[in-house]
């Protein structure tokens, strides 16, 4: 069994681009939706003056991004763009490109309730979740903390990965959050990270919040149900190799929770991946619709087990 208390790279790697061609209809909606962001007049209305896009905006604005918008739209061009201007405005008043950091959601992240560990077998990003390490009350704050982890997922995702899965464990007493909490979440996940959501996976569900997931689900769209799946067994499943999920998962990672390990480790990693990121986005144009498959270089060389942060 392998021992670690540290973020782990992956070696996933697609062949080629998923979104590299659109049916001709689905195109022309695009393109227009993209020329809506790159016309010079258009400016980013929030609490703030009104203003540009910045370069992180830009950045975010990616062909990938505008097809979630517009998939989660059902290709209605008005309501993508609708939506699209809606997000802006919120991460820009949330602060994810400003004072929403890692110092200021830390003291939500000491005891690893929630964390980002391996990938499953679609590379996509894990997110645990032990509700029994709670460690706060509520508060804005724990939802801060949600959005920045999530962020840094992204930026980790290998070439080609749009989602992450969510596996969350109510072992040892594990308690739910209020409901106004949850809808507020999720308000938040479905409006401003559509498409986002790969699988989310439960384990060990005591009664009272089984209770709590039939209050809540109603209020979950249905694209996003049909994701979430009580008591897997992701390894039987082929939804997790074995070296690449928790034992208490069935997988052979005993994870050892060592904040003062973990933390920089995935604060340096993320870094590293972002700031690749962004140099490529600029070399390729620095605007709107750059695509995040060159964007994460995609047809790069295969990063090597070299490259992984150790413990």
């Amino acid at each position: 069994m392998v021992e670690t208390s540290v973020p782990i790279e992956t070696q996933f790697k697609l062949e080629s681009n998923p979104v590299a061609f659109l049916p001709e209809a689905h195109q022309a909606t695009y393109d227009a939706v993209e020329a809506h962001f790159k016309t010079p007049e258009f400016c980013v209305t929030s609490a703030e003056t009104p203003s540009a896009l910045t370069e992180e905006e830009k950045f975010w604005l990616t062909k990938e991004c505008l097809l979630r918008y517009l998939r989660a739209s059902k290709w209605n061009q008005a309501t993508a763009i609708k939506r699209l201007e809606s997000s802006l405005s919120w991460r820009r008043d949330y602060g994810l490109y400003s004072f929403l950091n890692a110092e200021l959601v830390e003291p939500e992240a000491v005891t690893g309730k929630m964390i980002t560990f391996g990938f499953d077998n679609d590379g996509r990003p894990a997110v645990y979740m032990l509700p029994s390490r709670q460690n706060t009350t509520e508060s804005e704050r724990q939802l801060q903390f949600c959005f920045w982890l999530m962020e840094r997922c992204i930026d980790i995702m290998p070439p080609g990965v749009e989602t992450f899965t969510y596996l969350i464990d109510f072992s040892d007493k594990g308690t739910n959050p209020s409901l106004g909490t949850a809808r507020k979440m999720l308000d938040i996940l479905q409006n401003h990270y559509p498409e986002r959501l790969g699988r989310a996976l439960i384990i060990n569900v005591p009664f009272l919040i089984n209770a709590f997931f039939k209050l809540i689900m109603p209020f979950v769209d249905s694209n996003t149900r049909v994701k979430i799946k009580f008591n897997p067994e992701v390894i039987e499943e082929n939804i997790f190799s074995k070296e690449m999920v928790t034992h208490a998962w069935g997988g052979e990672v005993n994870f050892v929770w060592d904040h003062s390990k973990y933390w920089p480790n995935l604060i340096l990693m993320a870094e590293a991946h972002r700031n690749a990121n962004m140099e490529r986005w600029r070399t390729l144009g620095a605007c709107v619709g750059v695509s995040e498959w060159e964007i994460k270089g995609g047809d790069e060389t295969l990063t090597t087990k070299d490259d992984q942060p150790s413990a």
